[in-house]
């Protein structure tokens, strides 16, 4: 609360400004959230999966309400646990949790606390749950039924002497080095994986993704799977496993002698015909690493840029069918670069980075409720808004239809919420609530 009661403005003397308006609330978009969450069942799909070790003898709120709580604030852009306090007796935030006061800072650090590795399990598969409700529902919209599993790790950067945190050279700085993958058709966060800072990139990928494909495959065996990665992920287990289980995939290859000489056979460097144009080339050969247990396709990417006499080569491994030209299995590499969008949308708009307990378990929990929290408001956009917006990230939601204004009037029966008559956006919060009503997701 304020210090000052109120304030007059210099430029305008009979200006007071005060912050004691009364039932009040900022975040009136988060109604259209909550709306959206009892369509698709999110929290009580959160609520059937949890079950903490709870040792309270007497409490006021509950782990699922207080799961409800964190992912409602990170939504809203409250990151830190402490905008509780600020927030306690909120009209909009009270009645989307159906609570009288929010828990304090306090209780909702003692949350995490309460998790161990079966819950975070739990927490895991109710996100499973719900991929494949909306999986199932974009489906029966006439959506391709294919999949795209965009593999990649990023840095999240710690401080203090935290469990786990360690250098990595790669990012030059210590922290932690989490394994991610997202949807690379719909953004969708499939799941993540805290790791200790050092390892490498690659590190228990196999593991991290064997599930996810053999889920899939069981759950929808019409749906076409693709896995991309960088050269991070050019591991000779991973095309075994995509092989095994009938699974595309796209992986760039780091360069080595054996095949820049490939390279420069099938385009050794010469003088170009006109210096002022770049030339492009796509090829494909087979080539066996000694490490592989056979040989593979290996598209090669060689440019020669305007003005240079060399050629620059990439290189790709692929299992995909000669259906596929090798442009266009470069071209599919290609698209994903989306994922730097998605790993930067989690991490500014809903701090999947946000590493700052000493425990590991509890930032993995903290890490896994960044997830749910992205993952709502992404099924929200792709499901409710309308087309031209369904690409809008998280800051522009938030100022077009969550940081809205509106005052609580309460009668016999009912609760009204009422909204500035001046509010811009209002043409696209009302177009948003309106399609959630229609949608039919089961």
């Amino acid at each position: 609360m304020a210090t000052l009661p109120q304030l007059t403005l210099n430029f305008n003397r009979k200006i007071k400004v005060s912050n004691d308006g009364g039932s009040l609330s900022s975040d009136t978009g988060e109604f259209i959230f909550r709306e959206f969450d009892e369509k698709l069942g999110f929290s009580k799909t959160l609520a059937t999966h949890l079950s903490l070790k709870d040792t309270r003898a007497y409490f006021i709120h509950s782990n699922e309400n207080l799961l409800r709580q964190k992912i409602y604030q990170l939504i809203a852009g409250y990151s830190e646990d402490d905008a509780a306090d600020q927030l306690t007796q909120d009209p909009v935030f009270t009645q989307v949790l159906g609570t009288d006061a929010l828990a304090s800072q306090p209780s909702l650090s003692r949350f995490f606390r309460r998790f161990d590795q079966q819950s975070i399990l739990q927490l895991e598969h109710a996100n499973q749950e719900l991929l494949d409700k909306v999986h199932k529902f974009r489906e029966s919209q006439g959506l391709p039924k294919a999949l795209i599993f965009d593999l990649d790790s990023t840095h999240s950067d710690t401080y203090g002497n935290q469990e786990e945190a360690a250098f990595n050279s790669h990012y030059g700085t210590v922290g932690f080095h989490p394994l991610v993958a997202f949807d690379g058709v719909t953004g969708d966060f499939l799941k993540a994986k805290l790791r200790p800072g050092n390892v490498y990139t690659s590190t228990g990928v196999v593991e991290f993704i064997q599930p996810l494909i053999e889920h899939y495959n069981d759950k929808f065996p019409a749906t076409t799977l693709f896995v991309r990665g960088d050269s991070g992920f050019a591991v000779p287990a991973l095309y075994d496993l995509c092989d095994k289980e009938s699974v595309y995939f796209v992986i760039r290859l780091k360069s080595n002698a054996n095949l820049q000489r490939i390279a420069e056979e099938l385009h050794p460097s010469s003088m170009p015909s006109d210096v002022t144009k770049t030339e492009c080339y796509f090829e494909e050969t087979i080539y066996q690493a000694k490490s592989w247990a056979k040989p593979r396709k290996v598209i090669v990417k060689s440019v020669r840029p305007a003005n240079e006499l060399f050629f620059i080569h990439s290189f790709f491994v692929t299992n995909l069918v000669d259906a596929f030209s090798p442009k266009d299995i470069v071209l599919a590499y290609q698209k994903r670069g989306t994922m730097e969008n998605y790993i930067k949308e989690a991490k500014n708009g809903f701090n999947l980075d946000r590493m700052n307990s000493h425990a590991f378990q509890v930032n993995e929990v903290k890490m896994l409720v960044s997830l749910l929290a992205y993952n709502l408001t992404n099924w929200l956009r792709t499901l409710s808004f309308p087309k031209e917006q369904k690409n809008m990230q998280i800051e522009t939601i938030r100022t077009r239809i969550i940081k809205v204004a509106s005052k609580l009037v309460k009668s016999g029966r009912s609760l009204y919420f009422k909204l500035s008559s001046s509010f811009v956006y209002q043409e696209f919060f009302w177009k948003v609530l309106s399609r959630i009503h229609k949608l039919k997701i089961e």
